[in-house]
């Protein structure tokens, strides 16, 4: 049986990959500024079953608060508008053959404050996520100190320099969401 062995770097790569997750969840949160990846969670009923939005219309951002959407297939403009309508996004677009126009109201106080809240949760989330594996490399370094592999006095270095990216990584979230926060609240 191959014995585990203990890496930094590859704790460090999936505390990483929770901050990356974090960033994409954030970049859909509308701000009042136009954004095409706020249409990336939108399906479309096209050919028979359900689409991501991208794979039928190609999404650009001509002006601060206006989202431009190409539709491939002219014969699709109505599904994707309908769809963009019913997506939850609070978004009403105006069809223009195969071009659809849509307009981002402005952001009201109370759903900015919402929107915040939502900010705050994804990373709560994130936060968890580093923190699990933080436990993981813990419990691996307790595991190989407890079966001989590992000496006490690098267990316990490993496991300062564990908390010590564990603390980088909450403190990368925290500063992640406080701009995004501030972003949200800019009027």
């Amino acid at each position: 049986m191959a014995v585990q062995t203990f890496s930094l770097e590859e704790l460090k790569t999936r505390m990483q990959k929770s901050i990356g997750s974090l960033k994409d969840e954030l970049t859909g949160l509308r701000t009042g500024r136009a954004s095409a990846s706020l249409l990336e969670p939108v399906q479309v009923e096209a050919y028979g079953g359900k689409m991501p939005l991208q794979q039928v219309a190609t999404v650009t951002v001509p002006e601060a608060r206006m989202l431009s959407v190409q539709v491939w297939d002219r014969s699709l403009a109505g599904a994707v508008e309908k769809a963009i309508r019913n997506s939850g996004l609070g978004l009403n677009p105006a069809s223009e053959g195969a071009v659809i126009r849509v307009p981002l109201p402005e952001l009201n106080e109370d759903r900015r404050r919402e929107l915040t809240k939502v900010a705050h949760n994804y990373a709560e989330q994130a936060r968890v996520a580093v923190r699990h594996i933080r436990r993981d490399g813990m419990d691996l370094l307790k595991k190989l100190e407890k079966d001989g592999h590992l000496a006490q006095d690098e267990s316990r270095k490993f496991s300062d320099q564990v908390q010590s990216a564990t603390d980088d990584a909450v403190g990368e979230i925290d500063n992640i969401v406080a701009l995004k926060e501030q972003e949200i609240m800019q009027v």
